[in-house]
């Protein structure tokens, strides 16, 4: 397959790159130091399921010199999905499908208000990751995970080329879902929990799921969040805060979200995306997200200081 990765940082450089290493036809869009480096020395991943590097790397900063892609992972940050929507249309032809990895639940819309519904699936993926400096992603932890799928239930055969492609990597869960929507959520669950939770406190995960008080905060988040799904006919199962909270307790305890992150290092984060949205659609539903607000009003502050929308007094 002619594989686009549309934003080659922590997840669409890991995701990217072990298509690349399978043998897939794929080409990486980035920008500045990162493009000269993917050039120069090509994709380097360090990762717990194996090393390795994409040499040549094919990368670009210029879609349209492209050509038309079979697929496009959409691997931006989640506040930049619909400037790339934009950007990409020169590598969107008439077979293509685009597939966002993003954390939050807005990008399939966003993408099919400007490229067209048809060409959109949903998608998720599970994994921790992040670029270290330009050409070098590090996989820190999580089994990586990649789930896509029609967004009205079909079991289409352009999902399952995708598929395959995936079923060939070596450090890659993939699957095809017949309920993409419901997965999309369930992931949300966490990412919004454990993000805003991090965020808010600073620590690592194995410290703020062991603590009586932040762990509440933790089941409380995911209640609002599963009020929201169920308002607007997601369904989720009736145990995914138990199992939510599970999953927690499984991953290593060190573990920082990708939004967490970039909160503590004062870096523009995907806060109106996850916890905002959460509190946007709760508002629209009339759900209450009491704890959802409180974070979000909590990290607000921090998060405008680095979009440099205000300053700090001295």
């Amino acid at each position: 397959m002619r594989i686009v990765i549309f934003g080659t940082g922590g997840v669409g450089g890991y995701f990217g790159g072990r298509l690349a290493q399978a043998g897939e036809d794929v080409i990486f869009i980035a920008r500045g130091e990162h493009l000269r480096a993917l050039r120069e020395d090509g994709l380097q991943v360090d990762s717990l399921k194996g090393d390795f590097v994409v040499r040549p790397a094919k990368a670009t900063d210029d879609p349209s010199r492209v050509g038309f892609a079979d697929v496009v992972l959409v691997g931006v940050k989640a506040w930049q999905v619909s400037e790339a929507a934009q950007a990409m249309r020169p590598i969107v032809g008439p077979e293509t499908f685009v597939v966002p990895l993003e954390n939050g639940i807005e990008a399939p819309s966003q993408l099919a208000a400007a490229l067209g519904a048809e060409r959109v699936l949903g998608g998720l993926c599970r994994i921790s990751s992040f670029l270290i400096r330009p050409g070098l992603i590090r996989h820190m932890g999580i089994e990586p995970y990649v789930a896509f799928g029609e967004l009205d239930g079909r079991m289409e055969g352009r999902g399952g080329r995708l598929k395959r492609a995936f079923d060939k990597c070596v450090g890659v869960q993939a699957e095809m879902l017949p309920d993409i929507q419901a997965a999309m959520w369930s992931k949300f669950l966490f990412i919004v929990a454990v993000s805003g939770v991090g965020a808010l406190t600073r620590t690592p995960m194995g410290v703020y799921r062991s603590l009586p008080a932040t762990r509440q905060m933790l089941e409380d988040v995911m209640r609002e969040v599963r009020a929201v799904a169920q308002a607007r006919n997601v369904g989720l199962p009736d145990d995914i805060v138990e199992k939510t909270l599970a999953n927690i307790d499984a991953t290593a305890p060190a573990t920082l979200a990708s939004m967490q992150r970039d909160i503590m290092e004062g870096r523009p984060s995907e806060l109106e995306a996850q916890t905002g949205a959460v509190v946007r659609l709760g508002l629209e539903l009339s759900v209450p997200t009491l704890v959802n607000t409180f974070i979000y009003n909590a990290l607000l502050p921090q998060e405008k200081k680095a979009r440099g929308e205000i300053e700090f007094p001295a």
